[in-house]
């Protein structure tokens, strides 16, 4: 087995994620992790969240719904288009 390690005390590569842009001035992201952003309405009602995904063909918006009774997220879809995945949790 191949293992790649990194130089003891070498700090770990990580990148700041930049909120995604949303085109349609209905909703605003809030910061709510390091790739997850909370779907607010225009009242600052909380739809859903938006998660950012690497693909290896580019990166990915999944957007999810959280489910109270678990505390579980359940994933409503997973689109190319950061404002596609908020049209989805507007339903």
């Amino acid at each position: 087995m191949i293992t790649a390690e990194r130089p003891t005390g070498a700090p770990a590569l990580a990148l700041p994620w930049t909120a995604p842009t949303i085109r349609h001035g209905r909703e605003s992201l809030q910061r709510a992790g390091d790739r997850l952003w909370r779907v607010l309405d225009e009242r600052g009602s909380i739809r859903g969240h938006l998660r950012v995904v690497a693909d290896p063909l580019g990166i990915r918006y999944r957007a999810e719904r959280l489910q109270t009774s678990t505390g579980l997220f359940l994933l409503v879809g997973e689109f190319w288009d950061a404002d596609d995945a908020v049209a989805a949790l507007r339903f």
